[in-house]
This record gives C-alpha cells, sequence and structure tokens, in this order.
C-alpha cells in the first residue's frame, strides 16, 4: 500500500482493556501509518515507532484539540468505575463529559468515523445510573450529525486488566462455565473478549459506511468469532 493511502488513527483510553487490543490491532495493520494516544498516563506502546503518545489531563483537552485535524478515525474507549472515582460527579466527567468533547473535536476536524466503546443496556431512560451515563452519552454523539458513527454495546469485558476490578472479575468466573446457557434471546449476554471488541472495531473502521451503526454484544461476539478463524 502507497503512503498516501495510510491513515492516521486516534485512541483514547489505550490503557484500558479495550483501548490496549485497539492499539495492538492498529499496529498490526497495514492501514495506519500513524497511531495518536491521548491517555492519562504511559502505555504499553509508548516506544513504538508507529505511535506518538500524548500524556494530558483531560481537563484540558483543548490543548491537544490541533490532533483531530490529521487522524481519520477516533476511537474512544475511555471510561472509568465508580469505585475508582468515588462520585457520580467524576464518574459523569470521565465516561460522558470527556467523551463526548472528543466526539465534538472529531467532528468539528472531519474526522471519517467516531468509534465508540459503549455498553449493553446503555440507555439514557435507564434506570440504573451507569446504563443512563452511556445512553445519554451515545444520545448526544447522534445528536453532533456526524458522517459515520460506530457505537459498540459489549456485555460483560473478559480479559487482564491492569486495574483490579473484583466485581468484574467474579462475574467472569462465574459466567464461564455457564456460557452454554447463553443462546437464543439470551445470547446478547455472553461475555465478550476485549480483545474481541477492539478487532471487530479496527475492522469496522475499514468499511466505507455512513451513517449510525450500533453493534449489540451478541453481533460484536459473533463478528469476533469470524475474525478470529
Amino acid at each position: 500500500m502507497e503512503e498516501m493511502d495510510m491513515k492516521q488513527a486516534l485512541v483514547v483510553g489505550a490503557t484500558g482493556l479495550v483501548g490496549r487490543h485497539i492499539v495492538k490491532e492498529l499496529i498490526k495493520s497495514n492501514k495506519y501509518e500513524e497511531i495518536h494516544l491521548l491517555t492519562r498516563s504511559k502505555s504499553l506502546f509508548s516506544d513504538h515507532p508507529k505511535v506518538k503518545e500524548h500524556i494530558i489531563d483531560f481537563d484540558f483537552l483543548d490543548l491537544k484539540k490541533h490532533l483531530f485535524d490529521q487522524v481519520s478515525d477516533v476511537f474512544i474507549a475511555i471510561g472509568t468505575t465508580m469505585k475508582k472515582v468515588k462520585s457520580q460527579e467524576q464518574f459523569i466527567k470521565v465516561d460522558y463529559t470527556y467523551p463526548l468533547r472528543i466526539a465534538e473535536y472529531a467532528t468539528e476536524a472531519g474526522a471519517e468515523k467516531i468509534l465508540l466503546v459503549s455498553s449493553m443496556g446503555a440507555s439514557r431512560n435507564s434506570r440504573f445510573f451507569y446504563s443512563r451515563v452511556k445512553g445519554t452519552l451515545e444520545d448526544q454523539i447522534l445528536m453532533l450529525n456526524h458522517q459515520s458513527v460506530h457505537i459498540f454495546r459489549p456485555s460483560l469485558l473478559t480479559g487482564e486488566r491492569f486495574e483490579n476490578r473484583p466485581g468484574e472479575r467474579a462475574a467472569e468466573v462465574v459466567s464461564k462455565p455457564l456460557s452454554f446457557i447463553f443462546k437464543g434471546k439470551l445470547e446478547k449476554y455472553v461475555p465478550v473478549r476485549g480483545a474481541s471488541v477492539a478487532s471487530v472495531m479496527v475492522e469496522v473502521a475499514q468499511v466505507d459506511s455512513k451513517g449510525i451503526h450500533v453493534y449489540e454484544s451478541n453481533l460484536i461476539h459473533r463478528l469476533g468469532e469470524v475474525l478470529k478463524k
């Protein structure tokens, strides 16, 4: 592939489970010549020649707004937990305010695609705080009228994490032996590997598609299994 055909990507949340695998997939791909990371701390990829890492305070995200002029695909995989941030206000800042601002900058700069990691059950009308935040974020991003938005709603994410999430780890241990019951209408609840979500997202980024596309967890799982073959 000629250099002029190669793309640049921006990944937000490269130290998280899905974000880490997104970067790995982008590095392996011959479609990308440069990968920009916006992260709160040093990642595993800072020394890779394709990677340009930008460690920032997300409260001052505007200082890196110029980066959006250079990239075609923007992967948003930033997120936290209530246990880590201790308050709903801080959770909203990380899981709503920052991602929405990133999507706004991507839209203003004319990025080709926005690819967002959301969550199964995301809905602004949910009775669950976490799902309400995710659903409200989705709605606000769609209101930006970006030309190509891809929203991924995984169920329980499995894989090696750098931070300790005992609740999710316990759910993963319990659900694996019971995976055979996730059939039919229950298929959407099957746990999905963070690596699978990432590989599907990077594959989707190569498709010339316009409009709004939502990938529920069962579809992510199926596509991930196909890509493994």
